[in-house]
């Protein structure tokens, strides 16, 4: 099977799915936060934090995370565009103070561009209550659309806050934290240098030496049994969506995460993610025999329970 020719993913019909969204949390808003005296608004170009009205991230929070309703959010520009979501660079701050953080906005787009033409079999299980809001998303309305949106960034923020605390806890995984969900955008750690506000640079980007590349292998390799001993497949794994931060591999952009044990197609596309990756540490020049994908996929599937 061509990795092109993959069938987008269904599900089996063995119980609730770690993906189901039943109460819809991430079109919950909640009330409004209580802020300072009308007379203190932020400039045009600034709003509230958004902190106070959103789903938050894993306990305990980081240290250089902001929360305090006081503070501001002035959105930088643009960090990346892609076909499902935008990227924007935002500091939180609060004013007169020293105070504040560099955070990665992704705001989800609806499901008419190109990647949400695939979305029939990754959204199976995602289920709400409302038949209003099923006929919706099965009918592709403008609603439904952003139904499907806030499933794609649900579906993202559940698998970073999973795998955020399994990294937290054994260092064998690295995520940005994710800071909050709040509909269609999920605000995350910005993964780069907080002072110039520059990104890390993609594994693609990425020109390692020898012991540099073998300590990138080793690391996505861990990643990799930590993904399927949480059941994961990443979907869409490749050097453009893995990050080097001081030599720490991150993993980023997690919208499709797989089940790789209830989705009957999950073998492949775990199979797939680490064709894709193995391609490309061997042609940097890493032995082919430390990179065989077929022996560290099997390893995979049975550290994820598939037989």
């Amino acid at each position: 099977m061509r990795d092109h020719d993959l069938p987008a993913p269904q599900r089996r019909g063995r119980g609730k799915s770690r993906f189901d969204d039943d109460e819809t949390p991430f079109l919950t808003y909640g009330r409004q936060p209580a802020r300072t005296a009308p007379d203190d608004e932020p400039d045009p170009a600034d709003q509230w934090s958004s902190w106070g009205e959103a789903v938050h991230g894993p306990e305990p929070h980081p240290p250089w995370l902001v929360t305090e309703l006081a503070a501001r959010d002035t959105d930088l520009g643009v960090l990346k565009t892609g076909k499902e979501a935008d990227v924007h660079l935002v500091r939180r701050a609060v004013p007169d103070t020293d105070r504040s953080c560099l955070l990665a906005a992704k705001r989800y787009r609806d499901a008419q561009h190109r990647l949400f033409h695939r979305d029939a079999g990754y959204l199976e299980g995602r289920r709400v209550r409302r038949s209003r809001e099923n006929r919706a998303m099965a009918g592709r309305t403008a609603f439904g659309r952003q139904l499907i949106a806030g499933q794609w960034a649900a579906a993202e923020f559940a698998a970073l806050s999973r795998l955020w605390e399994i990294g937290a806890a054994s260092g064998r995984i690295a995520v940005p934290y994710p800071v909050q969900l709040l509909g269609t955008e999920l605000m995350l750690e910005f993964v780069g240098d907080p002072d110039e506000g520059t990104a890390a640079p993609r594994l693609a980007q990425v020109r390692p030496d020898p012991a540099q590349l073998r300590s990138l292998w080793a690391q996505l390799v861990d990643a990799l049994v930590v993904l399927a001993r949480a059941g994961y497949a990443h979907g869409d794994l490749s050097p453009y969506n893995l990050l080097v931060r001081a030599g720490q591999l991150v993993v980023i952009d997690l919208p499709q995460v797989v089940d790789v044990v209830a989705n009957p197609q999950g073998p492949e596309f775990l199979a797939r993610d680490v064709r894709v990756v193995a391609a490309w540490f061997t042609a940097r020049g890493l032995p082919a025999v430390d990179t065989d994908p077929a022996e560290l996929t099997a390893m995979l599937l049975r550290e994820a329970g598939v037989r």
